[in-house]
């Protein structure tokens, strides 16, 4: 059975449940699953994980995301994207310098309003299916980290792109808004391209018709997500069995951090820490 993540270059007009879908057609794999959705309108990384490479999935969703973006300015819509219902036009007299200096106004740890027009719950019900009945409800603000901000082009008169480097959680459409408030003329996401997702960047990224072509050989090993980490091979059966046995073992030798533990044969086996000379399992990636 295939395992391991695909880096796939996500189409315009595909949800990001769409392609898994397509992928577990293709691999004839169920355990199918991405780290980091996408909006349909989006493109670009979407690291999808496959087979057993699924218990990775949330160290994924947890990392930093770049992408290049495309802010509107003197337009706002329901969705806070050009895909919904223009809500206001208003007249724009930011200058390039101006959009600058408010890039800059977003960096770092900022609370952000989730739109309407997303998947988080409120109540039990998603945003997005009360935005579509007409109702706006109240939402929590939340912490993102924008850890990088750069304006890259001036597109055309009211059209900018900028980078972003961000954390978990954060919406991009949303900071185009806010951006628009801020100088006071309005703003909305007119292009989103994730240009890396989980450490993976776009010179990895595969179509979904490459994989249509080549299958499971363009799948890249589970531990590959985890190459920030030192490998830390096990040299006897006895370790390995207990380590496999979800057990901690004993090494003295090893300096406190997170490791990739690999078998006498090569497999990964596990992501673990150690602490104090015990090394314990983070999560497991053998098979049976």
């Amino acid at each position: 059975m295939p395992n391991g993540i695909v880096i796939i270059d996500k189409p315009a007009g595909w949800t990001s449940m769409d392609v898994c879908a397509k992928l577990r057609g293709i691999l004839r794999e169920k355990r199918v699953g991405h780290g980091g959705t996408l909006d349909p309108m989006a493109t670009g990384v979407l690291p999808v994980f496959v087979g057993r490479a699924t218990r990775a999935v949330e160290f994924a969703e947890n990392s930093r995301k770049e992408y290049v973006a495309g802010l509107r300015l003197g337009q706002v819509t329901n969705t806070q994207d050009i895909s919904g219902e223009t809500l206001e036009t208003r007249p724009v007299t930011a200058s390039p310098a101006d959009v600058e200096a408010a890039l800059s106004r977003f960096l770092g740890d900022i609370q952000q309003i989730p739109p309407m027009y997303s998947a988080i719950k409120v109540g039990g019900q998603k945003l997005y299916d009360l935005a579509r009945k007409g109702k706006e409800v109240a939402r929590k603000p939340r912490s993102v980290t924008i850890y990088e901000l750069e304006l890259l082009a001036r597109e055309s008169g009211t059209d900018y792109l900028f980078r972003c480097v961000c954390s978990k959680g954060t919406y991009i459409r949303t900071l185009c808004h806010d951006m628009g408030q801020l100088l006071g003329c309005g703003g909305t996401l007119y292009s989103l391209r994730r240009t890396m997702a989980a450490g993976f960047t776009l010179d990895r990224a595969v179509t979904i018709e490459d994989v249509q072509a080549q299958g499971a050989s363009l799948l890249l090993p589970t531990d590959s997500l985890f190459s920030q980490y030192p490998a830390l091979p096990l040299r006897s059966a006895v370790r390995e069995k207990r380590v496999r046995c979800g057990n901690p073992i004993t090494d003295p030798a090893v300096p406190d951090g997170i490791y990739r533990v690999y078998g006498q044969n090569g497999d990964f086996l596990c992501l673990s820490q150690a602490k104090g000379g015990v090394l314990t399992s983070i999560k497991n990636f053998f098979g049976a």
